[in-house]
């Protein structure tokens, strides 16, 4: 009962960090300064090693990643099983500590620093993680199956493309944890400087970079921020005492890598912000009470809500219809992809 408390505690006081002064000096900014400004806000956290007679990584996990139903167990990550905690590692029974960011992509290793760094380490079951390996985060297209204990977990691995999917109720929480580790390890003072690439990466590869994020980006729209991944975020803040941007404020993923590179950031938990003042594209009527048009065919236009959620997507054409996809009415961001490469967007409110 003790825990299931301090769960609750923790997940209504991650509400009131994300709104206060955590994120100040990342305010206002864009692109490249936003992204130095969040590092910097992260940076330095407190280190722990891997391994240890005192406070190590299996003791974190078995904090960060308890089961809220049963406080002795820790919920594996890729297979959703609930386990006994103190079966660690246990001569290869038991369970062990996945690298999220694989640690061969920058060849960090278990290093305190980027390999114990506990934003990105998940319990998983010791046969799972052997399957993962260091193969790169996409949609599998030759799929094979993850098993544990005779059990289909819903994850895939591919062995054609090296890639591994997640099942879907952690596509974002996975997402997000590589996100961090682009933001927080940027060089120097040892660091690696890990990246994000859409470009799938071979498996012998040591590059820092791991692919791939577009993919990654979906999974953060599709699979939302959740109360066990929040009350995470605030048990390693009180071990580490560094945050998860991305989930305190998801829609920084669309500020850095997403739809909204270029406009600045302005703290708030929606993607449905101000367009850039230089812009002169209009969609109409607004608000609408089904069709959206504009004046030129783009190459591909979305709507997603303000959770950065996609709704709809349609190619070559000028126009949209909201009442197709079935959605409430409300305010929702209109992404509209130019033949030129540029990208517009409006925010639109539907009544319909």
């Amino acid at each position: 009962m003790r825990h299931i408390i301090t769960l609750l505690i923790m997940v209504l006081s991650c509400s009131v960090w994300a709104q206060g002064n955590y994120y100040q000096n990342a305010l206002g900014l864009r692109d490249d300064s936003l992204k130095t400004a969040l590092h910097d806000i992260i940076d330095n956290h407190n280190t722990f090693p891997y391994t240890s007679s005192g406070t190590d990584t299996w003791d974190i996990l078995k904090d960060t990643d308890r089961d809220p139903n049963n406080s002795d167990n820790v919920i594996l990550l890729y297979s959703g099983r609930s386990v006994d905690a103190d079966q660690e590692y246990n001569n290869g029974a038991g369970w062990n500590r996945e690298h999220v960011w694989t640690k061969s992509r920058g060849n960090f290793g278990t290093s305190q620093g980027a390999g114990t760094d506990a934003h990105h380490l998940r319990p998983c079951d010791i046969s799972v993680n052997s399957v993962r390996g260091n193969r790169n985060f996409d949609d599998c297209a030759s799929c094979v199956d993850v098993i544990d204990e005779g059990t289909d977990t819903g994850s895939d691995y591919d062995n054609v493309d090296w890639t591994f999917e997640p099942r879907d109720a952690v596509k974002g929480d996975v997402a997000r944890m590589i996100f961090y580790m682009a933001v927080r390890y940027e060089g120097g003072g040892g660091d690696p400087d890990l990246e994000l690439t859409d470009v799938l990466q071979p498996q012998g590869s040591t590059q820092p970079l791991h692919a791939r994020m577009s993919t990654l980006l979906e999974w953060h729209r599709n699979d939302t921020v959740d109360n066990f991944e929040m009350n995470r975020n605030e048990v390693v803040y009180g071990y580490q005492g560094n945050r998860n941007p991305f989930v305190d404020h998801p829609e920084l993923a669309e500020h850095l890598w997403g739809l909204l590179q270029q406009i600045h950031w302005n703290g708030q938990n929606t993607i449905g912000i101000n367009e850039p003042e230089e812009s002169t594209f209009t969609a109409f009527p607004n608000p609408t009470d089904d069709v959206v048009q504009w004046n030129e065919v783009a190459e591909m236009a979305q709507v997603f809500d303000l959770s950065g959620k996609l709704l709809i997507t349609v190619e070559r054409t000028d126009r949209i219809s909201m009442s197709n996809a079935g959605i409430a009415a409300g305010t929702y961001v209109l992404v509209v992809h130019r033949a030129a490469g540029t990208k517009e967007i409006n925010r639109i409110v539907y009544r319909p």
